[in-house]
Parts: structure tokens; C-alpha cells; sequence
């Protein structure tokens, strides 16, 4: 039997950083990990945005810390991400559009979001060449960015292990023992684990694992399909993003990363639930469309690959997180709705301060994505 004080179940964009906050303040850390390596469930198939241009307190704070924790990764732990501060740029062309988004910066400026209203011609300078036909103005965060996700998820495990993280892949787990109200083996086909709290990290198995408790938390994965570019020269720093729907799509958004890359992906209508993750014939056509549309100077680019990811949702499109009332040693950091890679580092760290040091800073949090919510309300931002 391996046991620790905290056992962490997935070595992903939420699983890896909370490993390294952890072993950072001196307790043992075990991470399970059914893939071959870190970060090949659904890491690998972020785009890498961060933003913390949300709707609601708890992401627009979780982000935040994200934000500045990966600002900061190569000044503090010398580690390379190819983090790029661009911000996030939402254009409108519609008056609906403007209205929502208008009310919308009133409650985001509230929660201390750096974000305010870009006019026409401020968004042409940002991004030049972009369709200015109907342009109406559009919100700007110039603190958001973007990083290289598989970067990301090797800093954090590098970071973890120098810490004294220890890591056991190839293992997935089959069964959760308890006694009691209390986990006392997880149960690989391979080994036997056992920790002080176990902490489900498991991505789009994130419902799978908390039935292994007797829990039914509601994550439903669905796919999204992305792609990049070949490199070329700069054309714009902003991630962005046309809310506006079209025929078989809700939204799309793409930038240019560090590297000189477009990255893009698109939110389908309707909805493909489930865990398939082959591309479609469809997506490029649909995509590239709307791109061009609304930038056409991207008309002549190569797309290099395209693929598909799942977006671990819940009802509500907010996080799971929060302690499992019936298992008092099982804390949830699942349902990251597709945002894990930008809700990771800052979930992680909001975990180890609350369960190491006893801090109640982030309590409004807990509360507001706990597992025990009716799910009815909706993030705009989603």
C-alpha cells in the first residue's frame, strides 16, 4: 500500500499544478495517472487561452491567479511556456451583442476585472485588418493571454516532482474501498493507494470516479474541434472571439501564439456529447468561413492539423469544487466545462492554502461552485 497525505486521481491541466501547490508545502503527494504520461487526456487538446474574462466571481478569481502564476512561471522557477499576454478581445456586430456585453462589463469591472469597452476604431488597432463592416465597439482585457498547454503541464510536473511529488502512470483506477465516510484504498489493477484526502482531478472521468464514492456529480463531456496554422510573421496579439451564432456553430475564436501560429476552434450546434474525439469533415468549412469573415487576412494560411477535445460540462457550465459530503476524505476539482487549462494552476492553489493552511479567503468559492448547487443558473461566458 502507497499512501500519502493527499492522493491526487488525473496528472492533467487541473491534477498537475495542484500536485505541485501541495507538495510545495511540505506534505507527500501521490498522483494516479491511467495515461502514459502527463497531459494526455485533455491537456494536450487545449488551445491555450487564459483568460479572466468571466461572468462570475469565483472563475473571474480562480483565472486571475491562473494569470498570474503562468506570467511569472519562468521569472520564478525558470520555466519557458512561451506565455504571451495579448489579452482578449470580443467584437460585436450586432446592437443585441452590444447591450449584452455592455451590461455584462458593469458586473465584470465590479468583481475588479481589468476590462472596459474598445470603440471601432481602437479594436482596428489592435487587430488590423479586421472586418470593420457593422463594427459596433467590443470589450478588451489586456491581461488575459495565451501559453503553450503541454509547456504548462511539463512545468507543473517538473515543479511537482522537485517538490517531492511522487507520480504512478499507467494506472487507472478500478475501485474506491471505503469504511465508513472515509476512502481507505484506491484500487488499481496494478497497486493498492491510500491518502489522508483524495482529491478527484479526472478531467471528462470526472463523473466515473465519483460514482466509484456512491456520488452521481452531473459531468457530461462533449467534443470541440480546433486546429493551427503554419507560422507566420505577426499579425495580431488578441484572442478573438465573435459570440455571434451561425448555421451549426454557437461561437468561435482563434489567435496567434507566440510562435506565430493561428489557433482556432469553434463551439458546435448541436451539441456532441459523448467522448468521441475524431475530426469531422465538417469543421474545417465551418470554421474557416467564419475567419475569414470576420479577418480576411487569413485567407491564404496552411492549416498544419487539425483535432478534437472534450469539454467536461456541467449543467450550469461552472466547476465542480468542493468536498463530497458523504466521503470526508474525497475533495472534487472536476467539471472544468473546457477551461481546465486556464482554471488549473489557480484551482490548485486555492486548494493547497485552503487544506494546508486553513485559509478562508477563498471560501466565496467553495460556495458558489460547490457540488450541492441546484445547477440552474447559466455562465454567459461559457
Amino acid at each position: 500500500m502507497k499512501t500519502y497525505d493527499i492522493l491526487i486521481i488525473g496528472a492533467g491541466s487541473v491534477g498537475l499544478p495542484t500536485a505541485f501547490h501541495f507538495a510545495s508545502k511540505g506534505v507527500s503527494v501521490g498522483v494516479i495517472e491511467k495515461e502514459a504520461s502527463v497531459g494526455r487526456g485533455q491537456n494536450r487538446a487545449a488551445i491555450g487561452g487564459i483568460r479572466a474574462t468571466h461572468s462570475d466571481p469565483a472563475k473571474i478569481a480562480i483565472c486571475q491567479d491562473s494569470i498570474d502564476q503562468i506570467a511569472h512561471l519562468y521569472d520564478e522557477h525558470g520555466c519557458d511556456v512561451n506565455w504571451k499576454q495579448g489579452g482578449y478581445l470580443y467584437p460585436v456586430y450586432t446592437e443585441s451583442d452590444e447591450k449584452a456585453l455592455k451590461d455584462l462589463l458593469k458586473i465584470q469591472t465590479k468583481f475588479n476585472l481589468n476590462i472596459d469597452w474598445a470603440d471601432p476604431a481602437m479594436i482596428s488597432s489592435l487587430v488590423p485588418g479586421i472586418n470593420m463592416t457593422e463594427l459596433r465597439g467590443g470589450t478588451f482585457s489586456p491581461k488575459d493571454g495565451s501559453a503553450s498547454p503541454l509547456m504548462v503541464a511539463d512545468a507543473y510536473y517538473q515543479l511537482a516532482k522537485k517538490n517531492g511529488a511522487d507520480f504512478f502512470f499507467n494506472e487507472e483506477v478500478c475501485y474506491m474501498k471505503t469504511q465508513g465516510k472515509k476512502i481507505i484504498e484506491v484500487i488499481t489493477a496494478n497497486h493498492r493507494y491510500a491518502g489522508g484526502l483524495v482529491i478527484n482531478c479526472a478531467g471528462a472521468y470526472g463523473r466515473e470516479v465519483g460514482l466509484m464514492t456512491g456520488q452521481d456529480f452531473p459531468v457530461y463531456p462533449d467534443s470541440h474541434e480546433a486546429g493551427i496554422t503554419q507560422p507566420v510573421q505577426p499579425l495580431f496579439d488578441p484572442m478573438i472571439v465573435d459570440i455571434r451564432p451561425a448555421r451549426h456553430s454557437k461561437n468561435y475564436y482563434f489567435y496567434q501564439n507566440k510562435e506565430g501560429q493561428v489557433v482556432f476552434c469553434i463551439t458546435p450546434l448541436p451539441v456532441r456529447s459523448g467522448l468521441d474525439c475524431d475530426n469531422t469533415s465538417e469543421f474545417l468549412p465551418q470554421v474557416v468561413k467564419r475567419m475569414i469573415d470576420i479577418y480576411p487576412r487569413l485567407r491564404n494560411l496552411r492549416v498544419r492539423r487539425t483535432w478534437r477535445g472534450l469539454y467536461p460540462m456541467t449543467p450550469d457550465g461552472f466547476p465542480i469544487i468542493g468536498m463530497n459530503h458523504e466521503v470526508e476524505n474525497n475533495l472534487l476539482a472536476i467539471g472544468m466545462c473546457g477551461q481546465g487549462f486556464m482554471l488549473g494552476p489557480g484551482v490548485g492553489r486555492i486548494l493547497a492554502e485552503t487544506v494546508v493552511d486553513g485559509s478562508k479567503e477563498h471560501d466565496f468559492i467553495f460556495e458558489q461552485l460547490t457540488p450541492y448547487r441546484d445547477f440552474d443558473s447559466e455562465e454567459m461566458l461559457k
